[in-house]
């Protein structure tokens, strides 16, 4: 793996050119960071080019990664956490992986990694980052969940350094989230209780931090710890932060439902899709999505779609 380096003129702080050893489908390994079309820490910009915002511990950044071929990846970075993420770039897009345990039998799957080799986990070890908008999802319709991110962001997070895309702003940090007054909650439509969840991790940010150093397993055990925080959310964000490969999402509201269409032509229930995809340890997450990005997912509709609660009624 190489890398050029140069610190910048003052129309942005660095950039990196990094070759990768492994082949990287960049658009879909950063699939799963985007909270919706308009999230305020994501843009794709038409000329292919991915930005986002985020919070390392060295301070904010806004970075925008571009392909160059499968094994190539240009990124440029600003603000004072720009260094310290273009050095962790090659952990971020999991390049240290190794497959050599993948080995599914149904040909969706097979045919989905032989299509999609490029596909790669992600690890940001941004815990707390991945953590809120997972909280906000907790038991809510999606679209709900993302104009509840939108709102808060957009309110309590820092403009994006450096020649961002128009309104991109850097997620709150630990500290602000745990000041957003009750009511801010209710205007962006989060109830009483996730609310509480957001800011009660909050107090504890930095031990959650800490996980990216463990095993994903202990990290998620660590998560699970938070009154509030349960199986589904603990997945979800070690899907992001840990580059956790086995992190299924047990609880979801369809992806059971989607894993038994898509590979048997019937649905499963949680405690089902689990033991089927048992042999698939551990990469259970990689061969959903997989599934994903192949185009090959089956979800008949039976009904209405799922209402979008209002609790700013409550």
């Amino acid at each position: 793996m190489t890398s050029g380096r140069s610190a910048s003129p003052a129309s942005f702080a660095s950039e990196r050119v990094l070759r990768t050893p492994l082949p990287v489908d960049l658009a879909a390994t950063l699939a799963p960071l985007r909270r919706g079309r308009g999230d305020p820490c994501h843009r794709t910009t038409t000329d292919g080019a991915t930005w986002r915002t985020s919070r390392m511990p060295t301070g904010p950044v806004t970075y925008r990664l571009r392909q160059c071929g499968r094994h190539e990846v240009h990124a440029q970075a600003w603000g004072r956490g720009a260094a310290e993420f273009l050095d962790e770039l090659p952990v971020m897009l999991c390049l240290d992986e190794r497959l050599d345990d993948f080995a599914p039998e149904h040909p969706k799957i097979v045919e989905a990694h032989r299509r999609h080799p490029d596909l790669r986990m992600l690890r940001t070890g941004r815990v707390f980052e991945a953590l809120v908008p997972a909280i906000l999802e907790q038991k809510v319709h999606g679209i709900a969940a993302r104009a509840s991110w939108r709102r808060l962001v957009g309110r309590f997070g820092e403009p994006a350094p450096g020649p961002a895309p128009e309104s991109m702003r850097v997620p709150p940090s630990p500290e602000t989230w745990r000041h957003v007054p009750s009511w801010e909650f209710h205007r962006a439509n989060v109830d009483p209780r996730r609310a509480r969840t957001i800011v009660t991790a909050a107090r504890v940010a930095g031990r959650l931090e800490e996980g990216a150093r463990l095993t994903p397993g202990e990290a998620q055990r660590r998560l699970r710890t938070v009154p509030g925080i349960g199986v589904w959310t603990a997945a979800e964000v070690a899907q992001r932060a840990f580059g956790d490969a086995d992190a299924l999402s047990v609880g979801d509201f369809h992806l059971a439902s989607m894993v038994g269409w898509t590979l048997l032509g019937n649905p499963l229930d949680d405690d089902a899709m689990v033991e089927y995809l048992e042999p698939l340890r551990p990469h259970r997450y990689r061969a959903v999505r997989l599934l994903e990005v192949s185009g090959q997912v089956v979800l008949p509709k039976f009904g209405p779609r799922t209402p979008v609660t209002d609790h700013r009624q409550h």
